[in-house]
């Protein structure tokens, strides 16, 4: 009897022992269920709070290029006189340590008061909504950077700006501005693509001044330290991309020819029934502006058949200060470089062409010399560096003193979703043509 009642008290402990089990087991996958549905309520509602956030961001920048390109017009692009500050040339090939001493060798020449002119600004445009009917009013862009207290500032060396041949830092043809237009943050930036290496000139396929090409680009991608395998990637990806469309250096407006048949008109007084209608052929002609030509590069350099990962590859990092090759390449069809704006890998680059051995001391002087005055024409550069007459002469059409190839680039940030559009257009005086448009 006792055997028996062991076995029937063990029985019902594991029918309990068995209920629980299945409890916590229901536990469980109940937990699972309304952990899952919860985490599925959560992405859905980020996913729509983002595509807000995302819409708002880009609403403010499409009301950021009308802004911009309203104003851009006024914008001030002579270069100024910067022979109080060191050259922007040679920086990105300074570590930390040896900007840290040329800012403070440059701060010992400097009076407070001088000391004043290259301090780095904040450039916030308003504190509240940007108001987006203000587009339509006289605007003068310059306006913006004069907001600023003329009263005494401390002189820390810390805060200077090495000067870029606009006043702001290169490549920049003025300082950034910052907008708040709705719930989004907007930053603006204008860049001078002029003062930058142009990509396409590795496409030309003139055998007079092949080598020199060859020879400027490394020379260029050596100061970038871009190594000898991307640089020949490069170049083979820019051979294909020129059996598609071929590189020039100066593109002409492209006029169109057609003839078309038109119905004469005839009187109808007099007129017979049995009279046939009669036509004649006219010639129409229309004409594409040789812009064309650098939307379509501009368009193929930023497809799949250029690789600019590698040369987008910092290969110097620190604080606001972000180095790689491809922030001193221009992406947009450009074909000269203006000398008074470009940095010393550019120069040397585009002075190649008149002969690598001189083109090292070209840059050289090119660069001592706009500090105190920049040059007003190829000609005037010719004159003061007539020892070199002969080598200039040769890079004539790839030189310039005045850029007209600028990008606008606008970035519009909302919770966490960024809207970004950069603009490439042609300045010439007070018109603008835009040559692209890249939205993301």
């Amino acid at each position: 009897m006792a055997q028996k009642g062991n076995n029937n008290l063990n029985t019902k402990y594991n029918g309990k022992g068995v209920a629980l089990i299945i409890v916590l087991l229901m536990l469980t996958v109940l937990s699972i269920m309304v952990y899952t549905l919860t985490t599925r309520v959560m992405i859905q509602r980020g996913s729509e709070q983002y595509m807000i956030d995302y819409q708002t961001a880009r609403y403010a920048c499409d009301s950021a290029v009308k802004f911009a390109l309203a104003t851009i017009t006024d914008i001030n692009t002579t270069p100024i006189v910067r022979k109080d500050a060191p050259d922007f040339s040679d920086l990105s090939t300074l570590d930390e340590e040896q900007y840290r001493q040329l800012i403070s060798n440059w701060a010992e020449t400097l009076t407070p008061e001088q000391a004043q002119n290259y301090l780095k600004k904040e450039n916030d445009y308003g504190s509240g909504a940007f108001d987006i009917n203000s587009l339509n009013d006289a605007f003068d862009f310059n306006s913006l950077f004069d907001e600023f207290s003329e009263e005494a500032i401390s002189f820390d060396q810390n805060n200077l700006q090495i000067p870029g041949p606009y006043g702001a830092q290169w490549p920049f043809i003025t300082e950034p501005v910052s907008l708040e237009i709705g719930n989004s943050h907007v930053t603006i930036e204008i860049h001078d693509e002029n003062a930058k290496y142009p990509i396409g000139w590795v496409m030309l396929d003139d055998p007079k001044v092949r080598r020199q090409i060859v020879a400027g680009f490394e020379t260029f991608c050596e100061w970038m330290d871009v190594n000898d395998f991307v640089v020949k990637d490069v170049e083979d990806e820019l051979k294909e991309l020129n059996k598609v469309k071929e590189y020039k250096i100066e593109f002409k407006d492209i006029k169109i020819t057609k003839s078309e048949r038109v119905k004469i008109p005839t009187p109808t007084r007099g007129r017979s029934r049995s009279a046939r209608t009669r036509y004649r052929n006219v010639t129409k002609t229309t004409t594409i502006p040789a812009t064309v030509h650098l939307a379509d590069f501009a368009k193929l350099y930023h497809s799949s058949f250029l690789d600019t990962e590698s040369l987008a590859r910092p290969f110097y990092v620190w604080r606001d200060r972000k180095e790689s090759a491809l922030k001193y390449i221009s992406l947009w069809g450009t074909s000269t470089i203006n000398i008074n704006s470009a940095p010393r890998p550019v120069l040397e680059a585009a002075f190649a062409f008149g002969g690598l051995s001189d083109s090292v001391e070209i840059a050289r002087a090119v660069i001592e010399r706009r500090k105190i005055q920049p040059f007003k024409n190829p000609d005037d550069l010719r004159n003061q560096l007539y020892g070199y007459s002969d080598s200039i002469d040769k890079c004539r059409q790839y030189i310039s003193t005045n850029s007209d190839i600028f990008t606008i680039r606008i970035t519009a940030k909302s919770g966490r979703a960024q809207a970004s559009t950069v603009i490439a257009v042609k300045k010439s005086g007070k018109k603008i043509q835009r040559i692209a448009v890249l939205s993301g």
